[in-house]
This record gives structure tokens, C-alpha cells and sequence, in this order.
């Protein structure tokens, strides 16, 4: 069947944030990479490879914690953008003559194999994607039979304030849609994964000036809608827009500062055995086979 594309995301402005977006990890997709590596702890049965995917927007400090969680498992980062990708072998690339190359599994930057990981780690990437459900069937092909996936993206509560402002002041949509965490259970399983967990939680930040609030939220990514404003808007509308917050903002604190609310969704799900659909004649490939032919599966869950 063919994928039903967001609704309120237009996919040529989605495509150039994704190349022209800046090579470094917001704070805020920092923190929750932080509190997502918690999560690990349910999980018993360490991977012995796993797949990074687009770390460089996703959470450089994160690598270094999952290294350190997992300092024997080998590592495939991969980046789609040519100039993450140069970042990535940068930093997280380790050279012949560098100690850690000799101290740890080796990391590699390249493009992961089908069914090569037995971890995927996706940070803060979903809710940004033209095609969500392309997406996590790829994250699908590349994990092994009993291999899981953490991820993380927006929720629709995010920047509630922001939507409500503009609303109030009868401009175009102040950003696209989030998915509600149940539509990301319903596109895992359809995609092929097995018992989708998902979790969320509200991160409140608040900023001294609307000044802040806003470069904040350029760091974070861009309106996609397709019914944004059209064009490029100067200087003016960006006082006015400052002033629209100082004056009317539906959040202040005791002290004056201006809360801005992030709903954070949280998901984890396996790739199960593959399932044999029995005809008159059935054919079965010789990866699904073997597959099957292996031990009963263990999540590695507590």
C-alpha cells in the first residue's frame, strides 16, 4: 500500500532543511538523547553492533555516552548529508595512530548493511522527515532478526504558546503537525516491528527575551507547513513578531521569563521473527530461512 505522507508537512522545504541544516546537536536534542540513554536500562542483553543514525544533528555528547555504555560493541554512524558525514568521521572517526582506535570496538562511517545491527539508535529525527514511514522501514531492513530500535522525536504539544500566538494574531500556521505518539506504535508495527513501547514527557524552557526564545527555535529546525507564510519576511514582521511575544505571551513565569513547552515522545520496538505467509506455493528466502532456523527470540528486556 502506499505510505499516507504527513499532512501538514510540505516535503521539498522538509528535504532542504534535512541537507541545509546546521552541522552541530541542539542542547535540546542533547538532553533528550541523554534521558533516552537511560532508557538502556531495561535492556539486559548488550548489542554487538549498532547503528547510529545521523548523530550529528541527533547528539554528538549521546555518542560518547553510548560508547561508554557499550565500549565493545562496533558502531556504524551513518550521516546522508556530505557535510555531517565530514563531521562525523572528524569527531567520531578514529584514526591508525589514535589510542581509542586500540581501546575500543571500531566505529565506522559508512551505510549500514541490511540486517547488520543489533541496535538502532535514532535521535530527534522522525518528526522532521517527508516520509516517516519510508524512514522506519529502513531503520527496519537495517536491524537484525531480535534487534531493536530507540528513537525519539516532537510531539504534538510542542510549542503550544507559539501556535496559539499566531492563531490569536490571524497568521498562517506557526509550524506543521507532530504525530501523537499511538500513530508512531501504529506505523511500527506496520512497518514490520513487534510489542512498539511508547513513552512521552513535557520539557518546559523558559528565555529572558523573545530575542532568544526564537534563535532557539531556528536551531531546532524550520516551519514546514505547506501553508506558512510564502516567501521571505524582513526585519519588520521579526520586530513585530518580538513584540507579539513580549506583549501577549500565554506563558510567562513569576520572574518575567517566557516558557515554551516541548512534548518529547519516546519509542523502542523490536524486529521480530520473520512470518511466513502459507499459500498453495510459498517461497522463502534464504535470509528469512535462516531466520527462522535460529534460536526462539529474546528482546534482552528486563
Amino acid at each position: 500500500m502506499p505510505h499516507q505522507l504527513p499532512p501538514t508537512i510540505d516535503p521539498v522545504a522538509a528535504q532542504r532543511w534535512h541537507a541545509a541544516a546546521p552541522a552541530e546537536s541542539p542542547w535540546l536534542h542533547e538532553e533528550v538523547a541523554r534521558r533516552m540513554q537511560e532508557r538502556l536500562d531495561w535492556i539486559v542483553k548488550p548489542p554487538q553492533h549498532w547503528c547510529h543514525w545521523e548523530p550529528v544533528r541527533g547528539g554528538m555528547q549521546a555518542h560518547a555516552l553510548l560508547r561508554e555504555r557499550y565500549p565493545q560493541a562496533s558502531c556504524t554512524v551513518y550521516e546522508t548529508v556530505a557535510s555531517h558525514r565530514d563531521v562525523a568521521e572528524e569527531r567520531l572517526g578514529h584514526r591508525w595512530w589514535q589510542p581509542a582506535r586500540w581501546k575500543s570496538a571500531g566505529v565506522q562511517i559508512a551505510e549500514p548493511g541490511q540486517a547488520s545491527a543489533d541496535m538502532l539508535w535514532a535521535n530527534m529525527q522522525l518528526h522532521m522527515a517527508a516520509d516517516p514511514q519510508a524512514l522506519i522501514e529502513r531503520w527496519h531492513g537495517t536491524l537484525k532478526v531480535d534487534g531493536y530500535v530507540m528513537f525519539s522525536c516532537l510531539g504534538p504539544d510542542t510549542v503550544r504558546q507559539l501556535h496559539r500566538l499566531y492563531a490569536e494574531l490571524g497568521w498562517a500556521p506557526a509550524g506543521h503537525a507532530f504525530t501523537d505518539m499511538h500513530d508512531w506504535g501504529d506505523m511500527l508495527v506496520h512497518a514490520g516491528f513487534a510489542e512498539p513501547v511508547m513513552d512521552m514527557e513535557h520539557i518546559t524552557l523558559t528565555f529572558a527575551t523573545p530575542e532568544r526564545l526564537l534563535k532557539e527555535l531556528r536551531e531546532l529546525g524550520r516551519n514546514l507547513h505547506p501553508d506558512r507564510f510564502a516567501g521571505l519576511r524582513g526585519r519588520g514582521w521579526k520586530q513585530s513578531l518580538e513584540q507579539a511575544i513580549a506583549e501577549r505571551w500565554s506563558d510567562r513565569q513569576a520572574d518575567g521569563q517566557f516558557a515554551l513547552t516541548f512534548e518529547i515522545v519516546y519509542g523502542h520496538a523490536y524486529k521480530p521473527q520473520p512470518k511466513v505467509r502459507l499459500e498453495s506455493s510459498s517461497s522463502v528466502s534464504l535470509q528469512d530461512m535462516r531466520a527462522m532456523l535460529r534460536q526462539p527470540r529474546n528482546t534482552g528486556l528486563r
